[in-house]
């Protein structure tokens, strides 16, 4: 498991998602549990918003999937199951800019 892999998790309240991984390899290697980014289940049909970017088969997903970078989970790391990919280079940056701006951290 490493940072900007894609597995699977049942999130809060929903069934079964790519979950996005976020940290460092430190937190990921010593905590029981990870941070993660919600992304959609079914293809996407719409263009991503503000707070959203797609992902698809470029980072090991079957299709067009939104994922959403405005709200991080805490996810046990032992209910992430079937590693689908890793995001590319260019969408990390992406993601981390949203993350960024969704959590009102660039301003600070």
């Amino acid at each position: 498991m490493n940072p900007w892999d894609i597995y699977t998790w049942e999130f809060p309240g929903v069934e079964a998602h790519p979950a996005v991984i976020l940290g460092t390899e430190a937190r990921l290697g010593n905590k029981p549990k990870v941070n993660v980014l919600f992304c959609s289940s079914r293809r996407a049909t719409r263009k991503a918003e503000a707070m959203e970017i797609m992902l698809d088969d470029a980072d090991g997903l079957d299709w067009e999937t939104l994922c959403k970078c405005d709200l991080v989970f805490a996810a046990p790391k032992e209910q992430l199951t079937r590693k689908r990919g890793s995001v590319t280079m260019e969408r990390r940056r992406q993601i981390a800019e949203r993350v960024i701006r969704a959590l009102g951290l660039a301003g600070l």
